[in-house]
């Protein structure tokens, strides 16, 4: 069982962080039926919203009938699966609680009357029924806020995460650095679910120290490549520079550009550009036409041309930068891409959610690591698979 379900709280006093949102939760089921009939929980992934849904019909001892938003976008799947979900009662609970997951999911362009047969739904159901959203301001949902309650989760402050993962440790009886529990509730931003995660895999790993070490390892490897290309007279070893740099190339890219300016000046910089752009238009081949083929032209040029832009050899000490922040933005995208289409082919084979296979991303990410016929059976692209080998 991975720690995200074994540790999932069975009760609202085990949430940490929302309780402004568990007290209007608690007043939404208190006033049932005089005001609302739904309510909306959003926020970002991973700060609980499936979750605190699942603890309300624990606590209310409601029969919980849970549903994905994606398997819901036309009308008639609404009638035959919710509606008589409004409809029938409880066999074996006092109540009833009807939760869809995702409901941004259908409001989207393959939404095929799903939406206005829910709105009309809620008007006749006897049951609450709680919908979560990562973003429910789109417009296309104006009516369906105007219908229900809505309740922000907030990003959980990364004490509370610390807190909740130390908590686990005691339970499996583990002893971890302090500096690396720390570490992983930073770098959630929020998220308990990433943050638990990262946890449960360094449990496992046989030098933990890695997982802190691994940013700052791969930002020395790349000041040294750096060093070589823009300061050594360029032989066959430029050409394998950047085999030894723990990073995906579009990033390598960025790095190499951010820097040019502190180098090369002149016909140097004039010349180096030139051949950054001629990367470019490699990289638009590759991407529009899968010529998978030029990925060896974009690397000569990236090591070995960007290094003959010099026209000798240079000395001294240059301070170089990371890629701004607009670079960074760019980059980041490039990544959610990838990590995108590869949740929606995963998605579409086990029939769940791609919002949840994004939120569950890196369980995803070791089961198909772990066996290539998973990767063969999702058809995942080159670009894909190094996304995935080099995360």
């Amino acid at each position: 069982m991975t720690w995200i379900e074994k540790y999932r709280p069975k009760k609202f006093e085990h949430i940490k962080g929302q309780d402004f949102a568990i007290d209007k939760i608690r007043n939404f089921v208190k006033y049932f039926g005089t005001k609302k009939k739904a309510m909306i929980l959003y926020g970002p992934p991973g700060v609980g919203k499936t979750t605190i849904a699942q603890v309300l019909a624990l606590e209310y001892s409601f029969e919980i009938f849970e549903l994905n938003a994606s398997d819901l976008r036309n009308k008639d799947k609404m009638k035959e699966i919710l509606k008589p979900a409004i409809e029938q009662k409880s066999l074996t609970k006092k109540g009833k609680l009807i939760l869809i997951d995702e409901v941004d999911g259908i409001a989207g362009d393959e939404d095929r009357g799903g939406l206005n047969e829910l709105l009309s739904l809620i008007e006749k159901t006897h049951y609450p029924i709680v919908v979560t959203a990562n973003d429910i301001w789109d417009r296309k949902l104006s009516t369906l806020r105007s219908k229900s309650d809505i309740v922000q989760l907030k990003e959980v402050d990364y004490k509370l995460i610390k807190d909740i993962l130390n908590e686990i440790l005691i339970k499996e009886n583990l002893i971890l650095n302090p500096n690396i529990v720390t570490s992983i509730a930073v770098r959630a931003k929020g998220d308990i679910r990433a943050a638990i995660n990262d946890l449960h895999s360094v449990s496992r790993m046989k030098d933990p120290s890695e997982f802190v070490l691994h940013e700052r390892d791969k930002e020395t490897d790349i000041f040294n490549a750096l060093k070589v290309i823009f300061k050594v007279k360029p032989n066959s070893e430029t050409l394998k520079i950047f085999d030894s740099v723990n990073m995906p190339i579009d990033e390598l890219i960025l790095w190499v550009e951010e820097n040019i300016p502190n180098e090369y000046k002149g016909e140097e910089l004039a010349r180096a550009y030139d051949i950054l752009s001629k990367i470019d238009v490699f990289r638009g081949r590759i991407h529009k036409q899968q010529y998978w083929r030029f990925l060896i032209y974009e690397n000569i040029l990236l090591s070995y041309g960007i290094s003959s832009a010099k026209k000798k050899v240079k000395t001294g000490f240059t301070s170089y930068q990371k890629p701004t922040r607009i670079l960074k933005i760019w980059m980041n995208n490039q990544r959610i891409e990838k990590k995108k289409s590869i949740s929606k082919k995963y998605a579409s084979k086990v029939h769940v959610g791609q919002k949840r296979a994004l939120y569950e991303f890196p369980i995803i990410k070791n089961i198909i690591n772990s066996n290539p016929a998973i990767a063969k059976e999702l058809k995942l692209d080159e670009e894909e698979l190094a996304y995935l080998k080099g995360k």
